[in-house]
């Protein structure tokens, strides 16, 4: 293979060669591994000949339409288009019509060699010649339509203009100074008296309510995409099945209307229903398989009932229901017929953990035998859209208590980065997804030896090749329902770390998207949204791009344990930007119990995570000074009482060093405060412990204390006052 052609191809398909790790030290890519990266995006490196007809047909593609698919603008900026024609072409007179979002058409006429040629290429025995045209409408924000037309009106070509906003959306009292705190939580990690063993929508109704009242101005959530109704042990929320849809298993079933009629309240107040319900309750982790079976097995009956008393006919619930199905489209309709689907292969017995082992009839959802599947299984298929509506709808009575109670905020949700291999999302999308491929990050302070999500990523290319849809959809429907959304691995806007499959995630190599395109894309949803913005910017990061992400108005992430100097010593929270979330801890770290203690060190060593004992005794080192850094930083800023020592042999986790801590991040700068629920409880086990999977009972752990009771405790009630009056203070500054 030419290896100056691979190279060039590598260029061409923003694969990187060179990188600045963690540690701030250059890296390599390894030209082996650029090779693999280009075939997992579909191009035949082992086979010349095969490539470069790949080559001249992606070229010829792109050639053969006059319009690019999707240009993206920010408002106020010169409208550019590029426009390819046969060169005996370029002479003619066009017409672009442009289509706003509101209908409005506006019609400019043009010839094309009177614009700025810009590139030539020969294309099947033909010249074609590409030029720049400037044009002079001055269209809002939105999502437009550019058409070019021929002298008698024919469409020849037709590409998606989209107008941004120069920043996202910030709401007036945080532009003004104010600062606030709120809450971070698993949604599933909520004990209360009444949930049926997991977190529900009810519980963040009662969370929302009760944390207003001590002052709380948001209330952050994990990931709350739809996973495995019929895989629940599949359960963590940074591997869903669509980024799109709601885990349905957060539905509060008592809540559904018809919960009450006969033939449900017989099932749930049985003897057998009363015992497993009560031993999912009192479980420490969340028994998915247990709580899934008790919800479906309830929700079936209360569908049953709804479906008889209104879905079969013209009421207003039944138009409702019409319109939210209509609304979701394909995507929703997909997902369910999935859903319906895997419930069906599992009845018979096999392990269809999802499409890439379904039978191969079924393993896309275009295929005519899944046409089949929803016309004979269509009243299966609707309790899954029931479902969804019924989410979503729970979801907003949440989002409204949060105005209710005055929140400035409200729910702040998390975009997870990827999907899973066997998703929805790509099951229905398969041309989008590198499926060879995973996302991943190279070795850094939280994974040594890199990480593996098991996550297939979008390609860039045919991303932009559908107009950037998914991206859009993705975006708006994660706004739905809330005043702010946390992007996880922000970098995935800019770059991904890609590893192939079967190789280990140091052989991986980045690959860059359009990263001003997906900005621009998200300042627009944001807008129409009213959503602020926050992107989790920790590990391998450009300083660039955190540059440009506050110039976008994004909300920088900072993590107190990382915000160092080069003497050890921690940055004090009064000097973070203005522009950011301020945080203690994150899920994918300990507790401050956890953290002083070194219980993750132990959990680490007990997993094997660390490649050698000197690694292991090399963090317990620094993990000891670190805890004597941040000993001086809390006496002398006076967050922490004098009574508490000054040497960190001698001072163990306390009340007043944990409430210290948080109150000490309460008085920075950071226009946001993020603070977890599990600190507040002084718990010691975390939520996740990166590169395990089923070595440790991740995303299982629950709350040690219920909500009624957390609530109602004079000391977290004195914490919240402490927080609330240290964010006046900082307002003040």
């Amino acid at each position: 293979m030419n290896d100056s052609m691979i190279e060039k191809l590598v260029e061409l398909r923003g694969i990187e060669s060179n990188f600045i790790d963690a540690w701030g030290k250059p890296a390599q890519v390894e030209p082996a591994s650029k090779a693999k990266l280009l075939k997992a995006m579909g191009y035949p490196v082992e086979d010349e000949q095969a490539l470069h007809q790949k080559l001249d047909e992606d070229a010829a593609k792109a050639w053969l339409n006059p319009l690019d698919p999707v240009q993206v603008n920010r408002i106020g900026e010169p409208l550019l288009i590029a426009l390819r024609l046969p060169i005996e072409l370029v002479n003619d007179s066009y017409d672009i019509e442009l289509t706003t979002e509101e209908g409005e058409v506006i019609t400019q006429g043009i010839e094309p060699s009177s614009g700025e040629l810009i590139n030539v290429a020969h294309i099947q025995d033909g010249e074609f010649q590409e030029y720049i045209l400037a044009l002079s409408a001055e269209p809002p924000i939105g999502y437009h339509q550019v058409s070019l037309k021929a002298g008698d009106g024919e469409e020849l070509s037709t590409m998606r203009l989209i107008i941004a906003p120069k920043a996202c959306y910030k709401p007036d009292n945080i532009a003004k100074g104010e600062k606030m705190w709120g809450l971070s939580v698993q949604l599933y990690c909520l004990r209360s008296e009444r949930n049926w063993g997991i977190g529900d929508f009810s519980d963040l109704s009662y969370l929302i309510r009760e944390s207003a009242k001590q002052g709380a101005q948001f209330v952050g959530l994990n990931p709350i995409h739809a996973l495995y109704p019929s895989n629940p042990d599949a359960c963590s929320p940074y591997s869903p099945s669509s980024r799109r849809w709601l885990n349905t298993i957060y539905l509060d079933v008592t809540a559904i209307e018809g919960f009450e009629s006969k033939d449900i309240q017989a099932l749930v107040t049985s003897e057998s229903f009363k015992q497993r319900l009560a031993e999912a309750r009192a479980k420490d982790h969340v028994d998915y398989a247990t709580v899934s079976s008790l919800k479906l097995e309830a929700l079936r009956l209360v569908f049953e009932h709804y479906n008889q008393q209104y879905l079969k006919h013209n009421s207003k619930q039944n138009r409702a229901f019409k319109a939210f199905v209509k609304e979701g489209g394909e995507s929703l309709e997909m997902l369910a017929t999935y859903e319906a689907l895997q419930e069906m292969l599992k009845a018979e017995g096999k392990d269809f953990w999802g499409w890439p082992v379904f039978p191969a009839e079924y393993a896309e959802y275009h295929l005519d035998a899944v046409k089949k599947f929803k016309k004979s299984h269509a009243d299966n298929i609707k309790f899954y859209l029931f479902l969804q509506w019924q989410a979503a709808q729970q979801l907003a009575l949440a989002d409204k208590q949060a105005d209710d109670n005055g929140m400035s905020i409200g729910i702040y949700r998390d975009l997870a980065v990827g999907v899973s291999e066997g998703s929805a999302e790509i099951w229905g999308n398969r041309e989008l997804y590198a499926t060879d491929a995973s996302v991943g990050a190279p070795p850094d302070i939280l994974g040594p030896l890199g990480q593996n999500w098991g996550l297939p990523p979008m390609d860039p290319l045919v991303l932009y090749r559908q107009r950037y849809q998914p991206i859009i959809d993705l975006f708006s429907s994660n706004m739905q329902s809330c005043g702010a959304l946390r992007i996880d691995h922000v970098m995935a806007l800019l770059r991904l770390w890609w590893v192939y499959k079967g190789d280990n995630a140091k052989q991986g190599g980045y690959v860059y998207y359009p990263v001003d395109d997906l900005l621009g894309i998200l300042a627009l949803e944001s807008h129409r949204h009213q959503a602020l913005v926050i992107g989790e910017d920790l590990g391998t990061v450009p300083e660039e791009i955190r540059e440009k992400l506050a110039d976008n108005g994004v909300h920088s992430y900072r993590v107190f344990f990382f915000e160092q100097a080069k003497d050890g010593g921690f940055f004090s929270p009064a000097h973070y930007p203005e522009q950011s979330m301020a945080t203690l801890t994150t899920h994918d770290m300990p507790t401050l119990t956890g953290f002083w203690h070194c219980l993750d060190l132990e959990l680490g060593k007990s997993l094997n995570l660390y490649p050698s004992d000197e690694v292991l005794a090399e963090l317990y080192r620094t993990r000891h000074e670190n805890k004597q850094q941040l000993l001086d930083t809390l006496h002398g800023h006076g967050s922490i009482p004098q009574w508490i020592g000054r040497y960190v042999d001698e001072v163990g986790m306390s009340r007043e060093l944990n409430h210290g801590m948080q109150v000490h991040m309460a008085k920075g700068s950071s226009a946001l405060l993020s603070l977890q629920l599990e600190d507040w409880l002084e718990m010691d086990k975390p939520v996740n412990i990166p590169g395990t999977s089923s070595e440790y009972p991740n995303w299982r752990r629950k709350l040690n204390r219920s909500l009624e009771e957390t609530f109602s405790d004079p000391v977290i009630q004195d914490l919240s006052k402490r927080l609330t009056e240290a964010r006046k203070q900082a307002s003040a500054q």
